[in-house]
């Protein structure tokens, strides 16, 4: 393992690691690992990550102050292809919940037959504390730090939590202004997620949204069920919770609560989907107030009356203590880790179904690597072609662990573990350990 770091300023206080994350990525590896007879060597190996990088920055505030802000990068493993994963903006970004999101990054690049392994990392920051200009100069100056530990064939970060196409145009044109003028052309995919007009990929933005929506559709075919008429709640109503919230509407169910950072809500009928987002763009990002819904107690929201949750938020959201008052049957995981070890053992005593984040939530990931072809290839892609094309991934990928889980009478998320972990078991026996 190799770890880059500098000093930390003076007085910098390190912030506590997210109990648990890394605990649970570790609990569901090696219980996969048990059930696939994981070869000890490689059980080691994929235990730990390749790379971990710290970097502490200066960057000068509006105020002509300097602050101090400290980044990470965890690259897990790179197998099968280049690290590939998100970066994130949040003052719980530390480097165990980079380690636990890099692994899922590698479970999930793997089980969705992608050529990458799993990277992710972010700032330790409130991005709501600063000005545009500011996240400009503070992703600017992170891009630089962490210098060639990134690269188009090497680490490919994306959006994640706060983190949008303006970040990643921000990320692409530093990156590019720093390699030699003939080839910053060829470097455009350092990033995915960008905007359409700068290197990015029409349906990019709801590409997450999409493949939760898809994975929860395709569950209802399964069991020979219509969405019509059901009825589901969304933790987190940022760009996942939208677009999955978005094309269930579409398809007849309806939206009866949301949670976001700043409260919950409630209807006794439904909320529209676009009006709530015309509403939070007016209302600084919240759903608090929204006209026609009541606010509910934080505590309640997941107690709420409903077929479908959805998971769209932060990690360790359902726990021993939630989970035995949730309604819904299906838990569909549109954020990374929101469902912790306890917390899903209750659940599935309990007879819930839960479409794990590695499945659940990979469509992200399917649209980066389209986005990631398109720029290395010069092509450009429409909007009904990527829609179908992740589609097809999409339904791919859900048939095989569907399938597994049935044959093998195990979780959803086990099964997807499994066929992920053998896919890189296999690409080790068969190269190799070097020299």
């Amino acid at each position: 393992m190799t770890t880059l770091t500098a000093k930390a300023p003076k007085g910098k206080q390190k912030k506590a690691p997210i109990k648990g994350m890394m605990d649970n990525v570790m609990e569901q590896f090696n219980s996969a690992s048990d059930h696939i007879d994981l070869h000890p060597n490689i059980r080691k190996i994929l235990s730990i990550t390749n790379n971990e990088i710290i970097v502490h920055f200066p960057v000068k505030m509006d105020n002509g102050e300097v602050e101090i802000f400290t980044g990470y990068r965890v690259q897990h493993n790179n197998a099968l292809g280049p690290y590939k994963g998100g970066l994130r903006y949040h003052p719980t970004v530390d480097i165990d919940a980079a380690r636990a999101l890099a692994m899922w990054m590698t479970w999930k690049t793997s089980l969705a037959g992608l050529p990458y392994g799993g990277g992710k990392g972010g700032i330790q920051l409130d991005p709501s504390k600063y000005s545009q200009s500011e996240l400009e100069r503070i992703t600017r100056r992170f891009t630089f730090a962490l210098a060639d530990n990134i690269g188009p064939e090497h680490d490919i970060p994306a959006p994640d939590v706060n983190t949008n196409s303006q970040t990643m145009a921000w990320i692409a044109d530093t990156y590019m202004s720093t390699r030699p003028p003939a080839e910053r052309t060829a470097n455009q995919h350092v990033v995915t997620g960008k905007p359409d007009g700068s290197g990015g990929l029409e349906g990019r933005d709801r590409a997450t949204g999409y493949g939760v929506f898809l994975n929860i559709k395709f569950w209802a075919e399964k069991h020979e069920e219509t969405l019509k008429g059901k009825k589901f709640i969304v933790q987190g109503f940022g760009n996942v919770g939208y677009w999955a919230s978005h094309f269930l509407e579409k398809e007849g169910a309806k939206l009866v609560a949301v949670q976001d950072a700043f409260g919950s809500i409630r209807s006794t009928n439904s909320i529209k989907v676009e009006d709530l987002l015309n509403y939070s763009k007016i209302n600084n990002g919240s759903v608090s107030g929204f006209p026609g819904a009541f606010d509910l107690d934080n505590e309640k929201f997941f107690t709420t009356e409903c077929d479908i949750c959805i998971p769209a938020a932060l990690g360790n959201q359902i726990t021993k203590e939630n989970a035995p008052k949730i309604k819904a049957k299906l838990i569909a995981e549109g954020a990374n880790g929101p469902t912790n070890v306890e917390g899903e053992k209750i659940l599935l005593e309990r007879g819930v179904t839960i479409i794990p984040d590695i499945l659940c939530n990979s469509g992200g990931v399917v649209g980066s690597y389209f986005e990631w072809l398109q720029n290395r290839n010069g092509e450009l892609w429409q909007l009904d072609e990527v829609m179908a094309k992740l589609d097809k991934k999409m339904r791919e990928s859900f048939n095989k662990v569907f399938d597994y889980a049935e044959e093998e009478k195990i979780d959803l998320r086990t099964a997807a573990y499994c066929i992920a972990i053998r896919r890189i078991e296999k690409a080790y026996i068969q190269r190799g350990i070097f020299p």
